[in-house]
């Protein structure tokens, strides 16, 4: 059984192997040479440019589509040595169109890494006729004049796909049809798209470089893929479909046409719906144990404190100050180390449970109680900072600017615990309702999928990551979303509500233990008639108990004989 379970992981990594070592020997430092219709492996050197040639094209061949795929990062293919706009593509799944003059038989492209790092992806040259359709042929935007990419926008819940219009084929050095005519030869042509599912889980480099060559042509996706849509003359020539992060799905469209009988490719694009390179909600940390754990115990805390927090002002610190401390040492952790998800996650549980530990202590020690509700007000401050910029307002160009986003954040960050000062308990009551029911949410998070945990998520990323901002990542509410923020606000005002209702006769505050017991102590120096009074001091009561365990006991009962 043993050896029938290692075969497939043999055959899968000498798969890989062949994909890589294909088109080495083709490869010098800084040039590769293509031919046409066989896939290549290309390693980009970082900082530095590669350039691509095909030769020996047949006379045959109206136009070329050269295709590039990597793994996670992008890379540049470009017309010019020195990329320029309408003259290349930045992608992961990048591709470019070269019409074919009426005498010429070479080609030459450019490749270019997006950072310093060096980076290996497969590419494929496919040649097509006078009569085939030309895939992006009438794109009329950003001044490029053939587009044969498909442009893919994922959020946590939907993935579009946009493909600009294609055109009928022409001749080589012929001119092309006009694509402004109403009623033009265009209008007959056929959009199919079709998807195909990599195995549910898979995210490595070599699945993905295998099964892209599957797909790479029109005669492999016709195979290989499922048709999900066909577009035809007048339709908006975009898809949308759910999203499942975490689930690799290849997209590809073929144009057709009816009368010619012919057709030709997009270049494909896939996507794994989440992203690399976050460290927060990262793909390699979908739907870990660990996450789900630790969520769901924070989660059914929360509930506690939401109805129950205050009546138990001891384990409502606890709770806040592990919230408050494995919050700020995450992030400090994420932004400074290079560590396993997990040993992050692990270390972050640490922390926060000596930081609950630590405000309770406080609270023990010193009895300020308006230094430990201000640490909780903290975290509603929190919240309503990033509900606010969770609304379109964070999405408006001025928060755009780290100083103007710090500034706002920092401002509403502050008003809630400066609110608490005059009223502390109803402070205190109303953060345990709604930060303990927003932790409910989170614990369901980590089983449906829904768009309410971003609101402190996005917050966190741009935190870790300077660069992030709420644009890049696009959230949609769906019923989902509406049906959790209506329990939101059902378990955020009745466990107010029960609270205010429950403490409205009792002491605003506990005593802090430390305090009470002082002044029992100094109560009974002073009362005389107090019993305790004269009780010995406790380091004179250990040495009696100490001195009792090794001296003999004298007898208690009388032994003297009696006198007859």
């Amino acid at each position: 059984m043993k050896r029938r379970k290692k075969m497939p992981q043999l055959w899968k990594a000498f798969s890989f192997l062949l994909v890589m070592c294909n088109g080495v020997v083709a490869q010098t430092a800084n040039r590769v040479i293509f031919s046409l219709g066989t896939f290549q492996n290309v390693t980009v050197p970082g900082n530095a440019t590669v350039e691509v040639q095909v030769s020996g094209i047949p006379v045959e061949v109206s136009y070329i589509t050269f295709q590039f795929h990597t793994w996670r990062h992008n890379i540049t293919l470009s017309y010019t040595e020195v990329p320029a706009l309408g003259s290349s593509h930045t992608a992961t799944d990048a591709g470019l169109l070269s019409l074919m003059l009426r005498s010429q038989t070479s080609l030459t492209w450019y490749l270019l890494p997006s950072d310093s790092a060096p980076l290996t992806a497969v590419g494929v040259v496919l040649p097509y006729r006078g009569g085939d359709p030309v895939p992006g042929g009438c794109n009329l935007e950003n001044g490029v004049n053939f587009d044969p990419s498909i442009h893919l926008r994922y959020t946590v819940f939907e993935t579009t796909i946009t493909v600009a219009a294609a055109n009928v084929g022409y001749a080589r050095g012929a001119s092309p049809p006009s694509c402004n005519a109403t009623g033009g030869p265009q209008t007959r042509l056929e959009y199919d798209v079709y998807q195909y599912l990599l195995r549910a889980g898979d995210l490595s480099e070599e699945s993905l470089l295998i099964h892209i060559q599957k797909v790479a042509d029109a005669g492999g996706v016709t195979s290989h893929g499922t048709k999900v849509k066909t577009w035809v003359s007048g339709d908006e020539l975009t898809a949308s479909f759910g999203s499942a992060p975490g689930q690799g799905v290849i997209y590809s469209v073929v144009v057709r046409d009816p009368m010619l009988n012919t057709s030709a490719l997009y270049v494909p694009v896939h996507s794994y719906a989440c992203s690399f390179s976050s460290a927060l909600d990262g793909c390699m940390t979908l739907g870990k144990i660990s996450t789900k754990v630790f969520f769901t115990v924070v989660g059914l805390a929360g509930l506690c404190v939401c109805f129950f927090g205050h009546r138990f002002f001891k384990c409502e610190l606890f709770w806040m100050g592990l919230c408050f401390a494995a919050s700020i040492f995450y992030v400090i952790i994420t932004k400074t180390t290079t560590l396993d998800y997990d040993l992050r996650l692990a270390l972050t549980s640490l922390m926060g449970l000596v930081g609950g530990v630590l405000l309770v202590m406080s609270w023990w020690r010193l009895g300020s109680i308006l230094c430990c509700v201000g640490v909780v007000g903290l975290l509603l401050g929190f919240l309503l900072a990033a509900s606010v910029f969770f609304t379109p307002v964070g999405s408006l160009s001025v928060f755009q600017s780290d100083a103007a986003f710090r500034l706002t954040f920092g401002t509403i960050l502050l008003a809630a615990p400066l609110v608490f000062l005059r009223w502390p308990r109803e402070g205190s009551i109303v953060c345990c309702g709604v930060v303990g029911s927003y932790s409910v949410l989170l614990a369901v998070s980590t089983y449906i999928s829904t768009s309410l945990s971003y609101l402190t998520l996005d917050v966190l990323k741009r935190l870790v990551d300077g660069s992030f901002s709420r644009t890049s990542a696009a959230v949609a509410f769906r019923s989902i979303d509406y049906i959790l923020l209506t329990v939101w606000v059902i378990l955020a005002v009745g466990g107010t509500a029960l609270q205010l209702h429950r403490e409205r006769e009792r002491p605003f505050f506990p005593p802090s233990p430390y305090l009470m017991w002082r002044q029992e102590r100094e109560r009974r120096k002073t009362n005389v008639l107090d019993p305790s009074h004269h009780m010995p001091p406790l380091p004179s009561r250990l040495q009696g108990r100490l001195l009792g365990l090794i001296r003999r006991k004298e007898p208690a009962e009388e032994r003297t004989p009696l006198l007859l």
